[in-house]
């Protein structure tokens, strides 16, 4: 999934919540920041492939991958709310929805996964969750 459906989908629960502060924020790290890596490893890329387009490039880390939730659970028991481990779930079901490789337990197990509904193209899914996340995001800013 882009980066403006993981915000518009990350905006709709914030919203749907009503989280604010440093709920909200906590809701926007997990939800979307968590893309970071792909600034972290486009140097990599870069080097490896050049400004040529290389689907299939793992630009995924451990940070959006389900083992996250080995520290992403104890910061949230911690930090005393739910929410980082909401919206890291969010994030990461957007993510495996999505055909390209994962690796659900890297570092730890080089196990591949292609994760679920990969019979239908990944544009259609990208398209029908962007569509019913601004849909959310007005009605519900139309709603307060």
């Amino acid at each position: 999934m882009t980066i403006i459906t993981h915000i518009l989908a990350t905006t709709a629960v914030v919203q749907a919540m009503g989280l604010t502060g440093r709920e909200a924020v906590l809701a926007y790290a997990f939800g979307v920041a968590v893309d970071v890596d792909h600034v972290v490893k486009a140097p990599y890329y870069l080097k490896a492939i050049g400004l040529k387009d290389k689907r299939g490039y793992y630009w995924r880390s451990s940070l959006q991958e389900p083992v996250a939730f080995l520290w992403v659970i104890p910061l949230a028991i911690a930090l005393g709310t739910a929410v980082p481990v909401l919206f890291l779930a969010i994030h990461l079901a957007m993510d495996y929805s999505v055909r390209y490789e994962k690796m659900p337990l890297y570092p730890y197990s080089p196990w591949v996964t292609r994760g679920w509904l990969t019979a239908i193209p990944d544009r259609t899914k990208e398209i029908a969750v962007f569509a019913v996340c601004l849909l959310l995001n007005v009605g519900l800013w139309l709603w307060r």
